[in-house]
């Protein structure tokens, strides 16, 4: 099984964005295992946060996670997105970016497990693969 492809396109598209003079931003669910945000600042377990290289400090993007130091209320907080808690990242200027499925925590070795969304006339998808779609 091939690895989830969510966080190298997060990074394709933060260099793409920062690329074309953009600011960007990302989605988070909030109430994903393993997210550290600041407390008080989520909205429906949801946050999000400008990852600008001019907003943050020590970005990091890997496999893993995305990580880095922001000011909130002017105090600086560490960050810590697991990559399959980043729900979208797009440009704050014109909406362009991505918006990724939700993904279960904890990943299974059932690869027959299928939506509760009943029969379908399209074949089954892979289980843990992103549906990706613009964000106008």
């Amino acid at each position: 099984m091939m690895n989830s492809s969510r966080p190298y396109l997060v990074r394709a598209l933060y260099e793409w964005i920062v690329d074309n003079g953009c600011t960007p931003h990302i989605l988070v669910n909030a109430e994903y295992p393993g997210v550290r945000v600041p407390p008080g600042y989520a909205s429906d377990g949801q946050i999000v946060l400008n990852v600008s290289p001019t907003a943050v400090r020590h970005l990091q993007m890997d496999n893993e996670a995305v990580s880095f130091e922001g000011r909130f209320g002017g105090v600086a907080q560490s960050l810590y997105i697991p990559s399959q808690a980043v729900m979208a990242i797009y440009a704050r200027e014109n909406g362009q970016g991505m918006v990724f499925d939700l993904e279960p925590p904890v990943p299974t070795d059932d690869e027959d497990l299928q939506d509760d969304e009943g029969p379908s006339d399209e074949p089954p998808r892979p289980s843990g693969r992103p549906s990706l779609k613009v964000v106008k």
